[in-house]
């Protein structure tokens, strides 16, 4: 495929109209500044013009178009929002959120708040293997702890972000973890060995982190009406655990809650139900609608040559005089990098750079298991700071809050990003 560093304009304009337009307002002192002109509406000028810098007929440039929107993962993410938001919103309704909060409260110290978010998530992320839903069955429980413990609502959602990115990255049953493995040749288990030690410091300065800022107020602790309102969110967290698929998990999560709002809530009937959970269809409409048109323009991107650029680029800048396995490494971990900021997707990112890994490691003696793992963890480092990520979106959308807000919240990829960094830097770890 012929490279092209014109195929990455559409990604440019889409940034400066979100960003541009959030910073115009928000210097105006306009509230809400990032939600005047909405990113699905943003995204539509970025959309045209990747169709018009598109080669090949109209309709071939259309059809290439749809079929990113349909990809396989974009099609679960949306399915995954829906579920989520139908559960987030059935919960609330029938008081399970405020029994979950209050069952919460009344047993973790007010400076473990935070820090015992992060661990939750990254505990059912690693046995879903999925950020996404774990992010969906955390983060209505973590919205309503930031409420009660006056707690900055940015740093909850961004432990409950990181404690999943966590989870993910290392989860044996990842997608992002089958891809880098399978790509660059090597064994799970080995990759699994390899991020751990990354991935544990990190872990550990997060959570001292959240130690510091978790500086709650006096809580006051709800009252606990009926614990047994809480029961969907337990029956989540233990499917979870056990590693049933996140669709599943999220559908059985919905029924237990209404035939808990059937039992204990007055006057709580199915057509009450039904109106509840098209309710969390709503709230995810505009998320829903981003995410189909970024993977529609990551296509585009991806058929103009716009990836193929980045790859180049990449192995162009990469310098191996010295340190010739560093140099393999800093390529791979830009590779994936940039190609996650176009594409704002980890699993696509680590499919569609695969190839170009395995060759860096090849060519500069990188062994496949430090390969794989450093393909997951910059993919997973990326999405933590681009506002435009599917994680990052999910989380603004529950908490009603900027994605631009968030960015800059979530420790954990942060420093899993400057570990991942010494640790090219000095060689280590290798095995």
């Amino acid at each position: 495929m012929r490279s092209s560093p014109v195929a990455l304009l559409p990604l440019g304009l889409f940034l400066a109209m979100f960003v541009g337009s959030g910073l115009y307002y928000q210097n105006q002192g306009v509230e809400f500044a990032f939600y005047q002109i909405s990113a699905p509406v943003a995204i539509i000028p970025a959309i045209a013009l990747a169709v018009l810098l598109a080669e090949g007929s109209l309709t071939r440039r259309l059809d290439d178009f749809v079929q990113g929107m349909g990809h396989n993962t974009i099609i679960t993410m949306v399915l995954v929002y829906l579920l989520a938001g139908a559960f987030a919103s059935v919960t609330k309704a029938i008081g399970g959120v405020d029994a979950a909060v209050a069952l919460g409260l009344s047993v973790v110290p007010e400076w473990a708040v935070l820090p015992g978010l992060f661990i939750v998530s990254a505990g059912i992320a690693t046995a879903m293997g999925t950020s996404m839903g774990t992010i969906a069955a955390v983060a209505p429980i973590a919205l309503g702890v930031a409420e009660a413990a006056g707690l900055d609502l940015p740093i909850v959602m961004g432990a409950v972000i990181g404690g999943a990115m966590f989870g993910d990255n290392l989860s044996i049953i990842s997608d992002t973890t089958i891809a880098a493995t399978r790509t660059q040749g090597c064994e799970m288990r080995d990759k699994f060995k390899l991020n751990f030690k990354l991935a544990l410091p990190a872990a550990l300065i997060t959570v001292a982190l959240l130690v510091v800022a978790g500086d709650a107020e006096s809580v006051e602790v709800p009252e606990l009406t009926n614990g047994f309102l809480a029961l969907p969110y337990l029956l989540v967290f233990g499917l979870a655990l056990a590693g049933v698929n996140v669709l599943v998990v999220l559908f059985i999560g919905i029924l237990a809650a209404g035939f808990t709002g059937f039992l204990l809530v007055p006057d709580y009937s199915f057509a009450v139900l039904s109106k509840d959970a098209y309710a969390g269809f709503t709230n995810m409409q505009e998320i829903m609608i981003l995410s189909m048109f970024i993977g529609g323009l990551g296509a585009l991107v991806q058929a103009r040559g716009g990836l193929e650029y980045i790859c180049e680029l990449v192995e162009r800048l990469v310098p191996a005089r010295r340190r010739p396995a560093a140099a393999g490494e800093l390529g791979i971990a830009s590779v994936v990098g940039l190609t996650n900021l176009a594409t704002a997707n980890n699993t696509v990112t680590i499919v569609l750079t695969g190839h170009v890994a395995k060759n860096l490691a090849q060519r500069y003696g990188v062994d496949p298991r430090r390969s794989a793992s450093l393909m997951d963890i910059f993919a997973c480092v990326v999405q933590g700071f681009i506002p435009y990520g599917a994680q990052v979106l999910l989380a603004a959308s529950i908490a009603k809050l900027s994605p631009l807000a968030l960015v800059g919240s979530i420790y954990y990829c942060a420093a899993l990003a400057v570990v991942a960094v010494i640790s090219i830097a000095i060689g280590r770890p290798k095995h």
